[in-house]
């Protein structure tokens, strides 16, 4: 997001006010999130995989309960549950604690 600020000068009148929008790029590394193209779109796996999860809850729960109300309840619960589960894993994947565990059992 590029940054905004408004500069004024002392004194200067609300109508001598300048806002200006900087290119600059933020050097914070970010990660590359696996994605699909869906309809021209890339969407990031992990949405999909958590809005179908949250489908097939929704499904199973209105199936065996047969209300409306608790199955968009649960699907909805699992659905934001998964998605920043999925998001934080994708994010920081889990790392071997050690340099053992790294090399696996021998």
């Amino acid at each position: 997001m590029p940054d905004s600020r408004i500069i004024t000068t002392p004194g200067a009148a609300e109508e001598n006010t300048m806002t200006f929008t900087s290119t600059r790029v933020s050097p914070r590394p970010t990660a590359a999130l696996r994605s699909v193209d869906v309809a021209g779109i890339a969407w990031p796996v992990y949405k999909l995989e958590a809005l179908a999860l949250g489908s097939f809850v929704f499904v199973v729960t209105l199936v065996i309960a047969g209300s409306l109300h608790a199955a968009v309840l649960a699907g909805a619960t699992i659905a934001v549950a998964a998605w920043w589960t999925l998001l934080l894993t994708e994010l920081h994947p889990t790392r071997p604690a050690s340099p053992r565990q790294a090399a696996g059992s021998q």
